[in-house]
């Protein structure tokens, strides 16, 4: 989910168009760049990691340039290194191009392009952009010397697939700007005597309130004296734009609908922000020191036999999640309690026990007052029973940072939608954290299969970058088909039936939809018999030692002719010929595969609730702290 922003106009170009990344920066952290045409050239700056290393990069800038692209990028094709950063150039250096999106087509493309002699010094997908719109205005000067730069450029969008925003500039073409929307935003303000083009509108809102937002299958062009609209066919269009009423609230929410929205979108940055905080970058297999850097005292790890997990709602899942982490990765047996239950039939006391409390709010009123209890009745016991307590919160100073004697902060950010999103999947990566340093420090795996799951962990926000990027339109179609639904069923096994669990709570949370979750082999003992065709199954099916079995429940209940829907890896062809629809995630081990199966649940039960009309981000009955019991 890439930030793009654009200016032409009589400013200098750079100072508007940092300003406009800072306020799409949410968008991207892995990189940014911007380009500018000053005296017949192109002139680009491009810096790896966060906006602050861009804008030291310009802090000598002293081109007024009055046209220029920026972009602030997450990691989808290639990593996150300065040579993948955009703007991207064609091969002479004349184009400059910054794409949010995937070109699903680009290898073909670029083979395509190298026979040609074009040489590519990246490993995006965007590159071929550039170096295709330059080879289309090669073959459209040799039949008319006067072609423009959109007719090159609607050509070449026209060659491309998959979802994609564009803004393009050349140094042949110094007075023209071209904006390019097929299925990711894209939006072009309207100021005096300047326009801007932006992935979102808080980039622009400084500057101007008039807006036009592009739709799928539509480019602008950009100039000095007015802005022009045409579609993929090259047929011009009549468009008019709208003055945004801005308040608070909605520029809080950077331009989405809704903050459960913005919040799912944000989920690739909670993930990094925590590996960042919690792995060692530098370590290996030759390191005398655990991957990971929770920061807890050494008295933490001492006679540690076993754990038991208190929470509620979502929480509780992600407690599940972590229980199987910390069985089959450190190899200590764990309990999950929901913290209402356990205040009231406590489990026995047993000696080297470890609790942890789950809550994002740091606030839950059960889930402090398990904790206590736990507290003061050990506290009573000898040293054999002494309480040793760990808050897994996204408030460090909140309430359970008083209760515990160790915290781990999930770095997610303030939540402000109902339903968590964000802050689950920081909850997960705070067990995944905790499981492989227990797992490290108690010499349960081999270093090199710890090395492996470090390194994929790594990958996973590219990862759930690139669901976000072609999923949400898709189940977005999908969600139509559901507004009448009254039972859905969610089915998976091992470490993904938590995630069953937690889709099914989403859609009950927002939509009001009747949702169960269910262990997909329990199916024949008794929920087989909900299944007719008006009730649709979503079967987490991920390739590892439970796939075949959970294909096969699926058939089951298929059937019974229910519907179902299949969150599995993109291209199984098994998979394909069981589901009827698919919401397909990338590829991952079974161990990870809970931070990527996860999202597609959330964009399903969102939309279905947005096309209900409901209150997405306060829903009735719920609030976002449970601080009563």
């Amino acid at each position: 989910m890439c930030g793009i922003v654009g200016y032409i106009g009589t400013q200098t170009a750079s100072g508007i168009l940092l300003e406009g990344l800072q306020k799409l920066e949410y968008r991207g952290y892995d990189s940014a760049g911007i380009a500018a045409i000053w005296e017949g050239e192109i002139h680009r700056v491009r810096a790896k990691g966060k906006l602050q290393n861009l804008q030291e990069k310009l802090a000598n800038w002293q081109i007024p340039a009055p046209i220029g692209i920026g972009h602030t990028r997450w990691a989808t094709h290639g990593k996150p290194e300065e040579h993948n950063a955009h703007p991207h150039t064609d091969v002479s250096g004349r184009i400059a191009v910054v794409q949010n999106g995937i070109i699903e087509n680009y290898r073909e493309l670029r083979e395509e392009l190298k026979a040609k002699g074009y040489v590519f010094h990246s490993e995006t997908d965007t590159e071929v952009i550039p170096n295709l719109i330059a080879d289309e205005l090669q073959k459209l000067k040799a039949i008319d010397s006067k072609v423009s730069l959109l007719d090159a450029t609607r050509q070449a969008v026209n060659q491309l697939e998959g979802a994609f925003a564009l803004a393009v500039i050349s140094a042949d073409y110094p007075d023209e700007l071209i904006a390019v929307r097929q299925q990711a935003p894209l939006s072009i303000g309207f100021g005096q005597g300047e326009f801007f083009c932006a992935s979102d509108t808080p980039a622009m809102v400084a500057h101007t309130r008039t807006v036009l937002t592009l739709e799928n299958g539509e480019l602008a062009r950009l100039t000095p004296t007015g802005v022009d609209v045409y579609n993929f066919a090259g047929d011009r269009l009549r468009k008019y734009p709208k003055t945004l009423n801005w308040n608070p609230i909605l520029v809080e929410k950077q331009g989405f609908k809704h903050f459960m929205l913005k919040e799912i979108y944000e989920q690739p940055g909670v993930v990094r922000a925590c590996l960042e905080a919690y792995l060692d970058s530098d370590w290996t297999v030759e390191s005398t020191t655990s991957p990971i850097r929770l920061g807890l005292a050494d008295s933490f790890y001492e006679n540690l036999e076993q754990v038991q997990i208190v929470a509620c709602g979502t929480s509780w899942h992600a407690g599940l999640v972590g229980k199987h982490l910390l069985e089959q990765l450190a190899d200590i047996p764990t309990q999950v309690h929901y913290a209402s239950e356990f205040r009231y039939a406590p489990t026995p006391l047993m000696p080297h026990t470890l609790t942890i409390g789950v809550t994002q709010s740091g606030e839950t009123a059960d889930t402090l007052s398990a904790l206590d209890m736990e507290k003061r009745r050990r506290s009573e016991m000898g040293s054999k029973f002494a309480p040793k307590l760990l808050g897994i919160t996204n408030r460090l100073d909140s309430t359970i940072g008083h209760l515990v004697d160790y915290l781990i902060d999930t770095h997610a950010g303030i939540e402000i939608g109902v339903a968590a999103t964000k802050t689950f999947i920081a909850q997960l990566v705070a067990f995944y954290c905790l499981a492989l340093d227990l797992a490290y420090r108690r010499k349960t795996i081999p270093l090199d299969r710890l090395d492996q799951i470090v390194t994929e962990l790594r990958q996973l926000p590219a990862q759930i970058e690139s669901i976000l990027e072609v999923q949400e339109r898709y189940v977005e179609q999908l969600a139509h088909e559901f507004v009448e639904t009254q039972d859905f069923i969610f089915i998976g096994r091992g470490i993904n039936f938590p995630i069953a669990l937690e889709g099914a709570l989403k859609l009950k949370e927002i939509s009001y939809i009747h949702a169960e979750g269910y262990p997909a082999g329990e199916m024949k003992h008794g929920p087989i018999a909900l299944l007719d065709a008006k009730v649709p199954v979503v079967a987490i099916a991920m390739p590892g030692l439970v796939f075949e079995k959970v294909l096969s429940n699926a058939q089951e209940a298929k059937a019974r002719d229910a519907r179902l829907i299949g969150v599995t890896p993109m291209d199984d062809q098994e998979a394909r010929e069981v589901f009827d629809d698919l919401l397909p995630v990338p590829e991952v081990e079974e161990l990870l595969s809970p931070l990527l199966t996860v999202i597609p649940l959330q964009f399903l039960a969102y939309h279905i609730a947005a096309r209900r009309g409901l209150d997405v981000d306060q829903p009735r009955n719920l609030a976002k702290s449970v601080t009563v019991e």
